[in-house]
This record gives C-alpha cells, sequence and structure tokens, in this order.
C-alpha cells in the first residue's frame, strides 16, 4: 500500500500504521492479558503524551511526534486506537470496538492523503473486522458483513485507493471464507490493481 502513496505522505502514513501494528503486536504476543492491557495503557498514556510535548525514546513514537503532529493528527487521538486493541484481550471481544479503530485509522490515513468520503470509515471498519478475524478472532467475521453490504457500488476517489485496496482485499476474504488466501498472492494483487482502476470495493 506505502508503494502506490505520494512521497511526501510516505513517511506520515508508515508511522501512523506502525503505531497501529504496535499495539497490535502487544496483543499477538500477551501472554497474560493483564499484562497485555498494561502495555496496550502504556502505549495509549505515551501517545497521549505528545500533545504535551513529551516523546519518549521509542523510536516509533519519537517518528510519530515528528511526522505526524505537524500533519494535524495529535496525539490523543493516536491514543484512542489502543481500544481496539484492548478489547481483545478481554474474555468477551466487542466488535464496535474493533470497528471503531478501524474506522479511525482510516480516517485519519485519509487526512494524511488529502481525500475525504463518508463512507471511509465504514471501510476502515471492514478492514479492522475482517484482518483481525482471520487471525484468530473469526467471530468477527460476522460483523464486517453490515460495512461490507453499505460499502457496495461505492466509489472511491483515486488519491484514497491505496488505502481504500485494504478494504477490498477485505472484501474478498469476508465473500471466499477460510481458508484465506496468502497475503501477496497473484489474484490479490490482481484484485488490488482492479481497485486502483475502478475504486470499487
Amino acid at each position: 500500500m506505502l508503494r502506490h502513496v505520494p512521497d511526501d505522505v510516505r513517511t506520515p502514513l508508515e508511522a501512523l500504521f506502525q503505531l497501529d501494528s504496535a499495539m497490535g503486536d502487544v496483543v499477538a504476543r500477551a501472554t497474560q492479558p493483564a499484562l497485555g492491557a498494561a502495555k496496550l495503557a502504556w502505549w495509549r498514556e505515551r501517545l497521549a503524551d505528545l500533545d504535551r510535548g513529551k516523546v519518549p525514546a521509542e523510536p516509533k513514537l519519537k517518528i510519530a511526534a515528528s511526522s505526524l503532529l505537524p500533519n494535524g493528527i495529535g496525539g490523543a487521538s493516536l491514543a484512542e486506537l489502543e481500544d481496539g486493541w484492548a478489547t481483545l484481550l478481554e474474555e468477551e471481544v466487542d466488535p464496535g470496538r474493533v470497528a471503531a479503530r478501524g474506522s479511525l485509522l482510516f480516517q485519519l490515513s485519509g487526512q494524511l492523503l488529502g481525500g475525504d468520503d463518508a463512507l471511509l470509515a465504514e471501510a476502515g471498519a471492514l478492514h479492522a473486522l475482517v484482518s483481525v478475524g482471520r487471525r484468530g478472532v473469526p467471530e468477527l467475521l460476522i460483523h464486517a458483513r453490515g460495512p461490507a453490504t453499505r460499502l457496495k457500488a461505492h466509489r472511491f476517489a483515486r488519491p484514497l485507493r491505496p488505502l481504500t485496496s485494504l478494504a477490498r482485499f477485505a472484501a474478498r476474504d469476508l465473500k471466499a471464507g477460510a481458508p484465506f488466501e496468502p497475503e501477496g498472492s497473484p489474484p490479490r494483487l490482481a484484485a488490488m490493481l482492479r481497485h486502483r482502476l475502478t475504486g470499487r470495493i
């Protein structure tokens, strides 16, 4: 995805996704939910601190401070991503919170890409629900059907298509079901190219 965005956007967009991925890694590696929750809370608090000029030595946070804050994306907004990961450590996963994380991730990304679309939040929700669903929480796939239905026949503007190609992959996974096709497979790349041409999910 990052290879298809303008050079001046690539660094902040990569920083945004790396922050989100870092919190996802906490969940994936957590052997005890309480310990994982504490580590996520650390990320949430350090992200909120960025708005107060407190930048820890952690590399991802330093890059976020230098590339996201100047682009109008504050630490408080970034900290909200944590909640969508935190619910995965709870006894009962809340699909609404997972979807909200994806919506926020795409809205912030859209801000960086200079594009706006009323259904960008739905595309983010679809991506989040399916990407977590295919990685071990399959019940989330049921909840992905709503955003997928609302995105049918919608066409995203060209500047947003590198980002919304992730939602295109999610729609493809949702339709096919398990076993999911591998990341980077030729059919998957062909689907991305079609999305780049048409903008349709």
